[in-house]
């Protein structure tokens, strides 16, 4: 059983866009992970909790040299930083754009949990090894307890998201499902 206090957890979808949905994905589709991330969402909501969304704004990405580069896009959507509708951003949350892959360095973030008491942050998102993981670092240092919804999350290559699940993750938080995480909302 997963316990967390609704007034002092928040759920915090990463880049839930047009230009991640497009992509291929594995292990999840992106109309699975944005459907399980509505349902936290929704019950998270209902319950009181803090509801973030985070996007990257994609033309401002930092550019950096590295060996390798992510994967280009197919086709590029003509709105590639917009969270997609589907994901329902709903009055009274919030939405943070980031410049890098992690949602806190130079972002209103972790100033929005603070004031409103955030103790527990339940993450969802796209992708699993690259935004959410690179966020769930910095939120470990900065003192927050996670907990990451499994099944509600996916990544770009297969094998990604499962290296971080069963060997980052457990390191930094709770490793749970939609189903769980939504029970939990329910029993808060």
């Amino acid at each position: 059983m997963t316990q967390l206090n609704p007034k002092t957890t928040a759920l915090v979808m990463i880049d839930l866009q047009h230009g991640n949905v497009v992509r291929e994905l594995a292990p999840y589709p992106a109309d699975q992970v944005v459907a399980n991330s509505v349902r936290v969402a929704d019950a998270w909501r209902a319950a009181g909790a803090t509801i973030v969304y985070v996007r990257v704004s994609v033309g401002e990405l930092a550019p950096h040299v590295t060996d390798r580069a992510l994967p280009g896009l197919k086709v590029v959507p003509p709105n590639p930083s917009d969270i997609v509708p589907e994901a329902q951003v709903q009055p009274g949350d919030f939405v943070v754009t980031k410049r890098q892959f992690g949602a806190f360095h130079a972002t209103e973030l972790d100033q929005i949990l603070r004031r409103r008491g955030v103790k527990d942050i339940i993450m969802t998102g796209i992708a699993t090894n690259i935004g959410v993981e690179s966020t769930a670092r910095v939120a470990h240092d900065l003192g927050y307890d996670l907990v990451f919804v499994e099944d509600a999350m996916t990544s770009i290559g297969d094998g990604n998201h499962e290296f971080a699940v069963r060997n980052v993750f457990p390191l930094l938080g709770r490793v749970r499902t939609t189903e769980e995480i939504v029970a939990a909302a329910k029993q808060a």
